[in-house]
């Protein structure tokens, strides 16, 4: 019934880059003639660079230079053939020199995303499982997504748990041949490494266990030859292991390499690895400048220029130790990250170092959470004692003034990132004047006042939430028993400036995810009721619809009115540990979108809202004359040719022998609406619409000849809350599915509401989310909606993607 809008994951990235740009962050343009790897120029300002990815500095190195030159004038710009066909002359010898480095066979690839591309669809037969660290490099996960078309079932673990990883070997290892494990060896924003180790034991547990690390972040800067972080750990590498190292960044040319001990499975991807075999071969410059890479990480002065990165590495880390700045992980690889928070934070810090002559880089959605935005540093051979001090010496002055520039305190990052709080301080300071009121109960609330600002609408007026305060309480099932929590900030002369209301109750993680995502985990659901399934602080609630924020954007103040807003969301969150907080029912195009990127909120579709705005005709002719033709047509064919079918009935109370049918009803339609799944609501709710005096019934019953029983049944219901302010909502609806396509149940329901509603004399219709389409053939103006969500981590939102369509 319902067709749900489902947020396109790259319009929200899009979204936040935007944003990042706008702040001058992000999709900057690096300026000059040449570099030296010490300095970047951006817009005509001199930085040191504290963003390469290129470690030793190799990338600088004449040697590599002579020789990437050398190839040009001798072979040209590039080699257009495959390799499949044949070979450039010097790949021979690029080969050869990397498998002296490992000691096993190596693919050379063009980079590493084309060859994850090439390598896991050869090496992952359809006997295999793969299990994902929820941080595994993007290039590593958009590969083994593509093993869902071969019905390989992909799975996702939290971040280095090997408790979780245990469950999902033991879940796999009766069904399938190999049980693949895919990691980094070290990650690429907060430099923290892989349990690469306990992961080794592991697999002598579990000999179906292999293990995938991507390491192009641990390459050439650490191990012997420069081999890098996992080989350093483990030494020799099993049949059981495949690694991925990289001839770019830390190496200094370009390409990727594959090291692949099992020699049939090295033959078999090899002769025919997808992209590998189809794609053009790298140029002969990388080649060159591969080669002499190569021959220092063959010498011993690959262990010279290590220890120098280290010397550099060890510095920054004992002045940081000196600083409160929040570092987040502490390790000796040279990528550190100073969390921010919130990216409004993140931009200002950023900024400020730039105007210092420092050059960092940002860390944001998606490559993080979004309250987990921070400054991503790198250390180089080419970063000198004397800034490396100066750069600690920037951060430890400026990041205190970015924190207070953009409403924020330390111990706030410090919570976002489970760190310990060194020195507790208050999270805002109330201006002047401004006064937050927040309440547990409506009944502490001034009535006339709430429905003045926020009670015009939808079924969330002052006597409507103490309906919903009694519904959801002192039930048996913690889903059906929710917090409320009424927020009012007022300015010095005691007018409010934006009020709203929260929820705070348990969601199903899938509650907006496509239906067959919901599918597959309401079957889990069958034995574990409460698989995915966590707390979530939300504005408005999971009954009401509409807009849940009332904000005076014509008081000059009402940006700091929203940073008060936020500072209560904060101690909420401290105090509620939600998974999740969610504000939601926005228009499309609000104006607030921006603020709450900024703060830490990313912005997702919701299904689009439905409104019929000016009821102002005069009986059901009236009312059909003036829809569009198309509507017209739609009410001649599908509407009123089935109304003599129904019985219709429109009571204030339901009798007790329907208070059970018409909630069974209602929960036909939840069950089947997967696309917006929520938990069943507490079966009180029907005897307290009955004996509300707000609350109607509209009850189709079927007539007697068109049932199985040949009696009369009743098959529809729509349960209508009846706003003071003349707005008819037809909250929630119910339906017999055994009729409801033949007679066209749901579609007289909606044309009975909307006569009803003008015979009532009521001024607009309140249609609610869901089933658009619909609405919108019976003269309802459809509105599209989001939410902004923030959530404790990404991987919720990535184990969903992950089981799309698996």
């Amino acid at each position: 019934m319902a067709k749900i809008k489902h947020n396109n994951f790259l319009d929200t990235v899009n979204e936040v880059f935007t944003d990042a740009t706008k702040q001058g962050v992000l999709h900057l343009y690096a300026e000059g003639e040449k570099f030296t790897g010490r300095k970047i120029r951006i817009h005509q300002n001199e930085l040191f660079h504290f963003g390469t990815t290129g470690y030793l500095g190799l990338e600088q190195d004449k040697r590599l230079k002579n020789a990437a030159a050398e190839a040009v004038y001798n072979y040209g710009t590039q080699f257009p053939l495959s390799k499949t066909y044949i070979s450039h002359p010097l790949y021979r010898t690029l080969e050869e020199k990397i498998k002296a480095m490992y000691g096993y066979p190596v693919i050379i690839t063009k980079n590493s995303t084309l060859g994850h591309m090439g390598v896991i669809p050869s090496a992952v037969s359809d006997h295999d499982a793969i299990i994902l660290d929820h941080q595994v490099h993007w290039s590593v996960q958009s590969a083994a997504k593509t093993m869902k078309l071969r019905s390989v079932p992909v799975e996702m673990i939290r971040h280095n748990n090997l408790d979780m990883l245990e469950e999902k070997v033991k879940k796999f290892s009766s069904k399938h041949k190999r049980i693949w494990y895919m990691a980094d060896g070290v990650y690429s924003m907060y430099g923290d490494e892989a349990p690469v180790l306990e992961l080794m034991e592991l697999g002598k547990k579990y000999p179906q266990l292999h293990l995938y690390f991507d390491d192009v972040h641990g390459m050439s800067w650490t191990g012997k030859k420069g081999t890098g972080f996992v080989m350093s750990k483990i030494k020799t590498l099993p049949q059981n292991v495949l690694l991925f190292g990289t001839l770019s960044k830390t190496f200094g040319a370009s390409g990727s390499v594959l090291v692949c001990p099992d020699k049939e499975m090295y033959h078999k991807i090899k002769t025919f690895g997808g992209p590998l075999t189809f794609s053009a071969q790298l140029d002969p410059a990388s080649i060159a400048a591969a080669i002499a890479s190569a021959d220092i990480h063959l010498s011993t002065e690959i262990y010279t220029l290590q220890y120098e990165l280290l010397e550099r590495i060890e510095l920054f880390n004992s002045s940081l130790k000196k600083t409160d700045l929040p570092l987040i992980d502490r390790n000796n690889s040279p990528v550190f990250y100073i969390g921010t928070g919130m990216p409004i934070t993140g931009y200002n810090f950023v900024n400020r170092l730039m105007k210092e002559g420092f050059f960092v880089n940002l860390g944001i959605f998606p490559a993080v959470p979004v309250k987990n935005t921070g400054v991503r540093i790198t250390i180089s051979r080419h970063n000198q004692p004397e800034e490396i001090k100066a750069l600690v010496q920037a951060m430890e002055y400026h990041y205190p003034k970015a924190l207070e520039a953009t409403y924020t305190t330390y111990d706030k990052v410090c919570r976002a990132f489970n760190l310990n709080v060194k020195h507790n301080n208050k999270l805002l300071e109330i201006p002047d004047g401004f006064q937050i009121q927040v309440e547990r109960n409506i009944s502490k609330i001034d009535k006339d006042e709430w429905d003045k600002l926020l009670g015009k609408q939808g079924a969330f007026d002052w006597e409507e939430l103490q309906f919903l305060e009694d519904t959801f309480t002192n039930n048996a099932l913690p889903e059906e028993n929710w917090d409320f929590y009424y927020i009012i900030i007022r300015d010095v002369l005691y007018r409010p400036v934006l009020t709203t209301f929260f929820t705070y109750g348990l969601w199903k993680e899938d509650m907006l995810a496509p239906v067959s995502v919901s599918e597959k985990l309401e079957n889990l659901r069958a034995k574990d009721p409460y698989y995915l399934t966590s707390p979530v602080l939300s504005m408005g609630s999971l009954f009401t619809e509409g807009d849940h924020l009332f904000l005076d954007m014509t008081h000059p103040l009402w940006p700091t009115a929203l940073h008060l807003f936020f500072h209560q969301i904060e101690l909420l969150d401290r105090k509620l540990q939600p998974s999740m907080v969610v504000l939601r029912d926005f228009k499309e195009e609000s104006k607030l979108n921006e603020f709450f990127h900024n703060h830490g909120f990313v912005k997702i579709s919701m299904p689009d809202a439905c409104m019929i705005k000016n009821l102002s005709w005069k009986g059901v002719q009236d009312y059909t004359g003036r829809l569009s033709t198309r509507s017209r047509k739609h009410y001649r064919k599908d509407i009123k040719p089935f109304t003599g079918h129904f019985n219709i009935t429109i009571t204030d109370s339901l009798k007790k022998e329907q208070l059970s049918d018409c909630y069974q009803l209602f929960e036909n339609v939840r069950k089947n609406n997967l696309g917006l799944n929520t938990f069943a609501f507490p079966q009180k709710i029907m005897q307290n619409m009955s004996r509300h005096p707000n609350w109607e019934f509209i009850l189709l019953e079927l007539k007697g000849k068109y049932t199985k029983t040949t009696k009369g049944q009743i098959v529809g219901v729509m349960f209508c809350y009846k706003n003071p302010s003349l707005s008819y909502v037809p909250a929630f609806v119910g339906m017999d599915y055994t009729y409801a396509k033949e007679h066209q149940v749901y579609r007289q329901l909606l044309f009975q509401t909307v006569k009803r509603a003008g015979e009532l004399g009521f001024k607009k219709i309140d249609f609610g989310l869901t089933a658009a389409f619909e609405k919108k053939k019976i003269g309802a103006d459809v509105i599209p909606k989001v939410a902004y969500i923030q959530a404790r981590d990404n991987y919720t939102m990535e184990m969903l993607d992950i089981m799309e369509n698996k």
